[in-house]
C-alpha cells in the first residue's frame, strides 16, 4: 500500500464561498483510491484565513501570533468539513498535531490533519506528517498548474517549472514563512522537505483527472521539487 501526504489548499475548499462541487468529486477519488493507498490530508485555511486576518488588521494591530492562530482555527474548520464527508474511512477526529503518531482501524485508510501552532504553515505540518508517518511524497494541491518562476498572476513572463532541486526552489522563495503567504510551498517547509529528502509533487488541484493520473503512476502535469 502507498501512502500520501496531500496538502488541499484552502483554495479549493472555500475559494469564496465552499466549493461543494469540487468537496464531492474529491470525496469521490479519495474513497476510490484508498482501496490500495493511504492517505494522510492536511488542510489548508486560503481565503477564509486570509479574511479573518484582514479583518483583525483593518481594526487593531494583531501580532504574527493572533494573525497564525485566526489562520490555524480556519485550517481546523475546513479540515473539519473534509473529515465529515469522508467517514466511514476516515480517522476518528482531526489530527492537529502533526508529530503525533496515531494506530488506524481497519478501512481506516484517510487521515485528515489541520493547522498546529503559531510561527507554522500547514505546508509545514505536510512535511511532519510526512517525516512522522515515514512517508515519501507530498502532493502539494493548489489552484495553479506549475511552480513558476514569478507570480504567475502578476507577472506576465513568469515561466512554469516542470522539476527542479529544493536547493534552486529556495533560491526563488527565500527562507522566511509570514502568515497569510501564499508561496506554493513554504520556504520553511521546503527547508524541512529537503533536509528529508521528500518529494513534493505541486499540481492543479481542480484538475482530478491529472492528480487520478499522479497516483497511478502515470504522466501528469505539474511541479516535482526533489
Amino acid at each position: 500500500m502507498q501512502s500520501y501526504v496531500i496538502s488541499l489548499g484552502g483554495s479549493l475548499i472555500a475559494p469564496d464561498k465552499i466549493d461543494a462541487a469540487f468537496l464531492a468529486k474529491f470525496r469521490d477519488l479519495i474513497v476510490k483510491h484508498s482501496k490500495n493507498n493511504r492517505f494522510i490530508i492536511i488542510c489548508g485555511g486560503g481565503k477564509v484565513a486570509r479574511n479573518y486576518q484582514a479583518a483583525a488588521k483593518s481594526i487593531v494591530e494583531p501580532t504574527k501570533t493572533d494573525l497564525d492562530w485566526l489562520g490555524i482555527h480556519a485550517t481546523r474548520l475546513n479540515a473539519h468539513l473534509v473529515r465529515t464527508i469522508l467517514k466511514p474511512i476516515a480517522y476518528v477526529r482531526v489530527l492537529k498535531n502533526p508529530t503525533e503518531k496515531v494506530a488506524l482501524k481497519p478501512k481506516e485508510n484517510v487521515i485528515v490533519a489541520a493547522g498546529w501552532k503559531p510561527g507554522s504553515s500547514t505546508d509545514y505540518g505536510a512535511v511532519l506528517l510526512a517525516r512522522t508517518f515515514h512517508i515519501e511524497t507530498v502532493i502539494n494541491l493548489t489552484d495553479i498548474d506549475y511552480v513558476y518562476t514569478k507570480d504567475p498572476k502578476k507577472f506576465d513572463d513568469a515561466k512554469p517549472i516542470k522539476q527542479i532541486t529544493w536547493k534552486a526552489y529556495r533560491e526563488i522563495m527565500g527562507n522566511k514563512w509570514s502568515p497569510g503567504a501564499n508561496a506554493p510551498f513554504d520556504p520553511v517547509a521546503s527547508r524541512e522537505a529537503q533536509k528529508d529528502g521528500i518529494t513534493v509533487h505541486t499540481i492543479n488541484g481542480r484538475n482530478l483527472a491529472n492528480l487520478e493520473r499522479l497516483l497511478e503512476g502515470k504522466g501528469f502535469i505539474g511541479t516535482t521539487i526533489a
